[in-house]
Formats: C-alpha cells, structure tokens, sequence
C-alpha cells in the first residue's frame, strides 16, 4: 500500500522564525503599503539576514498570502465563537452580528485592511482571498442554517461568498478614500451585504428551537 506522506509541523524554532517573519511583514504593510514590501525590508526589521526569510518564502507574494491566511483565520475564529441563539430575533440580527464583527478584525488590522480591501494588484493574493472567501461563505452558510430554517439556496452562486464580497467593495472604497473604514461607510456596507441575502432569503425565516 502506498503511503501518502502528511505535511509536518514546522519545528518550534522554525516557527519562531516563521512567526517573527510575519509580525515584521505585518508591521511594514500596516505602515507602508504593499508596494514598498520587500524581503529585504522585511528582514531588516525581523532583525534577520534576507537568506532566513527566503528560506521559508520564495518571494513577496508568498509571504503576503501567508498573512492574508492569518487574517482570513481571525474571520474564520469570529464566525466559529459563540452566539446568544435567544438574542437572535430575525436573521438580520444574526448578519449585522457577523458583519460587525469582520468590521472590528478590520479596524484593528491595519494589515487586513491593505491586503484585503486596498488595491494593490497582486493577483496570487486576489486568488487567495477568493478561495478563503469561500470557504468563509461556507461557513457562514453553516451558521446562518444553525440558527434559522433556510430555503433551498442555489448551488451554482455561493451566495454567502458573494455576498462578503459585495460588502467588501463598499468598505474597500472607505479605505481609498479615507484609509480606514468611516462608520458611514460600515453601515453602507452591512446595508449591501444583507440586501444581497435579501435577494435569496425572505423576510422572515422561522427560527430554529435551539442550537
């Protein structure tokens, strides 16, 4: 029988460095924007010679998919942490929840905020945050079915998905207009994201008995 090897978990040390690397990453991106990222000004600031930070990414691209995992990770965490299932009266209650949270992880990553929502062109990291955008969306779908009786959703539209999406867009015009996310513009934003779910969910869904 063959047998398919498994990726191993870096070694505590290389994690270490792996996650210095990312912090430096992090704090340049926050500061300067991706076009003024490089290996070299991220190995300066992580205080190590290019070679290390070569050694775990091939080049800049790799390295900012790495942190825009990280950050699709956090959205991932404040879909999976736990909610009031009593507190939730309408569906809408349970969408501005979630978009609120999103809008906090953004307004405290300057990071999330430039890989995400600015325009910077770097295809491989549009590419990634699609595909963690489904998964997202697919979580999402999960939760939103945990809490109410959902109708039967088209399956060739990731609704959910496309529905961050849309919402994203609203908050990326905040960012390049004003760097940051105006509270205007958040509700503008929450405002698109529940009409899309408005196209495919009625108003009023039967809730669920419990959770």
């Amino acid at each position: 029988m063959t047998r398919i090897a498994t990726p191993r978990k870096p070694r505590a040390r290389s994690q270490a460095r792996i996650d210095s690397i990312l912090d430096a990453a992090r704090t340049l991106l926050a500061a300067e924007g991706v076009a003024s990222l490089s290996i070299y000004s991220v190995a300066e600031r992580a205080g190590i010679p290019p070679s290390s930070v070569y050694h775990f990414f091939a080049s800049v691209p790799a390295l900012l998919e790495a942190l825009t995992a990280d950050v699709h990770a956090a959205f991932r965490a404040c879909l999976q942490a736990p909610i009031d299932h009593q507190a939730l009266n309408h569906w809408h209650d349970l969408s501005r929840l979630v978009e609120q949270r999103m809008l906090t992880i953004y307004s405290q990553d300057a990071a999330a905020r430039q890989l995400i929502l600015a325009q910077h062109g770097l295809t491989e990291v549009t590419q990634a945050d699609r595909q963690h955008d489904l998964e997202l969306g697919d979580l999402m779908h999960k939760l939103f079915d945990r809490h109410f009786e959902l109708p039967n959703l088209p399956t060739d539209v990731d609704v959910f998905a496309l529905a961050m999406e849309l919402g994203d867009r609203v908050y990326a015009r905040s960012v390049q207009q004003h760097n940051q996310i105006t509270p205007r513009m958040a509700e503008e934003g929450m405002r698109v994201f529940d009409a899309y779910l408005g196209l495919y969910l009625p108003p009023y869904l039967p809730k669920r008995e419990a959770v």
